[in-house]
């Protein structure tokens, strides 16, 4: 029963969380003075962490009962801000973004992959409809503006029909006529036999050698082929036929057995939320009634009038409805009012106290900020606190409370429990109720007033003035979500997103960086740690909205590295990853869109209101060296590339915590930047590499082989004759986008067509690639 193993891995993972839980407690609440101990239980405790979130996360995915995915997700959010906060952490303890942990994970037994981040696949299920329907959209939007061609076969013009049928006729008549041909001459040599013929005539024992030679050496190469895969798949080193892929049918029933789950889950709970209401709806809105009048009766004889009724952004009845007593709630009152006053009384101090400093200004001495340094020092590292602790302990608690004793051996589909969705629709239903109710008690107050004071309401009044100069505003922007992202998409500032995964991104993970470090030579970061910073930074942050709002804020993300090593491709993959929008302000695609100041403030505008509504959104700013460039190009004088400087921060000053808004910037020459302002605007940065040797080779696996990947990728075949040592080799100094030119250069249509004949050599790819220009030393050395 498959869904025990999930349900063992959820509790594996429950126990191992608890564990690190009690440790965090024990170790991190205590000052530290040696650096070197407080990097290594952090680094353990990251690799603890994203074991658990790899758990977690596989149970989330394959468990279909929904309040248990719920719990799993509470904990998973916790977790993921966890690692962000120990990740920054780390980031401060050594002043670097890449981290080298290879001795900390041969001491625990793992393998590099045991720490790479997985991508939670519910950032893309939980939306996928919307998610589809955004893309038919855009699509659409393309097709009317001509940005985009048709998906289908294009439509031929009645000439390139005339064209194909005559060619294809012409070919036709001409395999006719030399078939003709052929059996005219066939004909004339059965009627006029040679010499050598009738001397001679055929010998039927070499004509029967001759087939049974050719026959036995066909089947003798079929047998051994089959005996070579055997022996392939006894040794482990392929999978046999059955399981090299899955049944189509079986993946379509898997997936319709997935969507039907979910439409009965849906069409229980509204079933549940319909008997509630039924039957206790009209006991939850006499009891509402009940409590808010007595209340007002109350309030009303201590205090000597009928109290306001809250507005609903205030909470409504909620904010009445509280456990204190009136008594409690006047002297809470008075005690505003006192505070209040003392405020005012306060600030007029200061204002005397500020018109005094300006007449007289003391200098200041720098004695004052050294003090609570020394002190820091004296007392040794200790763990800031943390915003994901709380979730993770409630989600703990809820999980012994609930799961783990709970008996499940009647649930035998394991979809739902209707005990638990009616505690949830309960709450659901009073909120409802509860705004209902506030309509009603409102005017029954306003009743209650003319009739006993002989007073209107005057609050409502001035509401009403509000809600006027409201719509008068709104009437102002009159313009919608749909028509401003309609005119981005045509203006080619919002743009579609190519389909590529974080772990199309091939690269190994680094051996030696611990070794180099312990050295005093500091290690190139590898590719695999590249990855993982995009999934800490990027992903991670824009796919949970819990995550994002908690975690240590990352509004800007600079990838800086020479041309070809993938950057853009790491943007799109953020986009791909998370289901996230694609805005493109580079310096080239704004140049002459929206001219002058006000131009420029209403197109970020528009780019910052629909980013915020359909969120998560990436706002990439190609070539971003050139808007803090120290000069400009005679060249390039006409793009104005120095447009956004000044309205670059006041962008990101407008992205709060609950915006999931990233902006990333992409460049390959960033020493052409001012170093204060470019690296200001950019909170993150990271460096790119070229690739090593373990990347662009992968001996033990085609998906950690640059070579393998991009000729398997552009519909090769790796034959022996094929060295990828040799080429991994030749092709130092060079980036991926080098190596893609130059297999796309060799693999073209007429190529392919002759691999099955004349199979691919290494020496195409080393001519290919020895007419690009490597990456020289000097600009490495400028990049670090």
């Amino acid at each position: 029963f498959s869904l025990s193993t999930y349900n063992k891995m959820w509790t594996d993972a429950q126990k191992d969380l608890d564990i690190q839980l009690q440790r965090e407690r024990e170790e991190f609440l205590r000052p530290e003075k040696d650096r070197v101990k407080v990097f290594e239980m952090l680094a353990a405790s990251y690799v603890k962490y994203m074991q658990i979130f790899r758990d977690l996360e596989t149970a989330h995915d394959q468990l279909i009962h929904r309040q248990k995915r719920t719990v799993i997700r509470q904990m998973l959010d916790g977790v993921i801000g966890r690692i962000l906060e120990i990740k920054k952490e780390m980031v401060g303890l050594e002043n670097s973004e890449f981290h080298y942990i290879d001795n900390i994970l041969e001491d625990l037994k793992l393998l590099p992959e045991d720490i790479e981040v997985p991508i939670p696949r519910y950032f893309i299920k939980e939306k996928l409809e919307v998610l589809q329907q955004r893309e038919k959209i855009l699509d659409q939007i393309l097709l009317k503006a001509g940005l985009q061609t048709q998906k289908q076969d294009k439509a031929m013009t009645f000439e390139e029909a005339v064209k194909t049928i005559q060619a294809a006729e012409r070919a036709r008549q001409g395999r006719r006529r030399a078939a003709f041909m052929k059996q005219i001459y066939l004909e004339e040599r059965r009627e006029r036999p040679t010499e050598l013929d009738v001397q001679m005539g055929p010998n039927p024992d070499d004509a029967a050698t001759c087939i049974q030679k050719v026959w036995r050496g066909y089947i003798q190469r079929k047998k051994t082929e089959k005996m070579r895969e055997e022996e392939i798949i006894f040794l482990g080193m392929s999978l046999p036929p059955h399981l090299k892929a899955t049944s189509v049918s079986q993946t379509h029933a898997g997936r319709v057995d997935a969507l039907q789950g979910e439409v009965q889950e849906r069409q229980e709970e509204l079933l549940i939320k319909d008997k509630l209401r039924e039957t206790e709806g009209p006991y939850i809105k006499e009891t509402l009634q009940d409590q808010i009048g007595q209340c007002f009766i109350e309030c009303r004889h201590i205090i000597g009038r009928f109290p306001d009724y809250p507005a609903e952004g205030a909470g409504g009845s909620m904010a009445i409805l509280s456990q204190k007593t009136p008594e409690e709630v006047a002297a809470e009152l008075a005690a505003k009012k006192e505070m209040a006053a003392q405020n005012k009384a306060e600030k007029k101090k200061k204002e005397k106290g500020k018109e005094k400093m300006k007449e007289k200004k003391p200098q200041k001495t720098r004695k004052k900020v050294r003090l609570p340094r020394v002190k820091e020092e004296d007392e040794g590292w200790k763990m800031a606190p943390s915003n994901f602790l709380s979730i993770m302990e409630e989600g703990s608690s809820q999980y012994k409370a609930v799961w783990q004793n709970r008996d499940e051996g009647w649930d035998f589909l394991q979809d739902h429990d209707p005990e638990l969705i009616k505690e949830e629709q309960r709450e659901e239903l009073e909120e409802e109720i509860r705004v209902q109710v506030d309509e009603l008690m409102q005017q029954k107050l306003e009743n209650l007033r003319l009739a006993v004071d002989g007073v209107k309401s005057g609050k409502r009044k001035k509401e009403r003035k509000g809600e006027k100069v409201r719509a008068a505003m709104m009437s102002l922007v009159h313009r919608t979500i749909d028509s401003l992202y309609q005119e981005l998409v045509e203006e080619e500032l919002l743009i579609k997103a190519e389909t590529v995964n974080l772990s199309d991104y091939v690269g190994k993970y680094s051996y030696l960086g611990t070794t180099l470090r312990q050295a005093d030579v500091e290690p190139v970061p590898s590719l695999a740690d590249v990855r993982q910073l995009i999934a800490l930074y990027g992903i991670l942050p824009l796919g949970s909205q819990t995550v994002h709002e908690k975690a240590p804020p990352v509004k800007a993300l600079l990838l800086a590295g020479p041309a070809g090593v993938g950057k853009k491709m790491l943007v799109h993959a953020i986009c791909t990853e998370t289901g996230a929008n694609l805005f493109n302000l580079s310096a080239s695609n704004i140049a002459v869109k929206y001219p002058g100041q006000n131009g420029l403030r209403m197109m970020l505008h528009m780019v910052l209101k629909v980013a915020k509504q359909l969120q998560p959104s990436v706002v990439w700013i190609g070539d971003t060296e050139k808007i803090f460039s120290k000069a400009v190009p005679k060249a390039e004088e006409g793009m104005s590339p120095k447009r956004l400087e000044k309205v670059l921060p006041k962008f990101l000053k407008a992205l709060k915590a609950q915006d999931r808004v990233l902006v990333v910037g992409t460049t390959s020459r960033p020493f052409d930047a001012n170093i204060k302002p470019f690296c200001k605007v950019y909170q993150k940065i990271i460096v790119i590499p070229r690739p090593d040797y373990a990347s662009r080779f992968g001996k033990y696996s085609q998906r950690s082989s640059l070579w393998k990947h991009i000729i398997l990728q552009n519909r090769g075949a790796i034959t022996n004759l094929l060295n990828i040592s040799c080429l991994a080799k030749v092709s130092d100094g060079f980036t991926q986008g080098h190596i893609v030119q130059a297999v796309r250069a060799v693999l073209s249509d007429l190529r392919l067509l002759q691999m099955t004949r004349k199979p691919l050599r290494t020496a195409e790819f080393v001519t290919s690639l020895a007419e690009q220009d490597p990456v020289y030393q000097e600009e490495e050395e400028t990049l670090k």
